[in-house]
């Protein structure tokens, strides 16, 4: 019986796991918003409050912390410069995940992930 699981595994290993977590944080970051499974908005969707909780401390240190998990020194900027002092004011739940739909293929239930403004 597994005890104290913090996070869902995706069906991947642990290397490949974080390189699809920081891959979708960074292109969620870029567009604001992407449509994926439900069960990984959900995971992206705890990295990216993290992430924001982080940036909108504003010193060099949360934006290095920051720019550790994202790939794009760009997106970087933006969820410093932008994102992060835009929900200064919000407490959390900073994300909404929205299902939209069933993915033909092989029935899987997507899920819009979004930037609440």
């Amino acid at each position: 019986m597994p005890h104290q699981i913090a996070k869902k595994r995706l069906s991947r290993t642990d290397g490949h796991r974080k390189a699809l977590l920081r891959n979708l944080a960074t292109s969620f970051f870029k567009h604001e918003k992407i449509e994926t499974t439900a069960a990984k908005a959900k995971a992206i969707s705890k990295v990216a409050e993290r992430l924001i909780t982080t940036a909108r401390r504003g010193d060099l240190h949360s934006r290095r912390l920051v720019a550790a998990y994202l790939l794009e020194p760009r997106v970087v900027a933006k969820v410093c410069d932008q994102i992060g002092p835009a929900m200064k004011e919000r407490t959390g739940g900073y994300t909404r995940i929205v299902r939209t739909r069933v993915r033909r293929g092989d029935a899987a239930e997507m899920a819009l992930l979004e930037l609440v403004h």
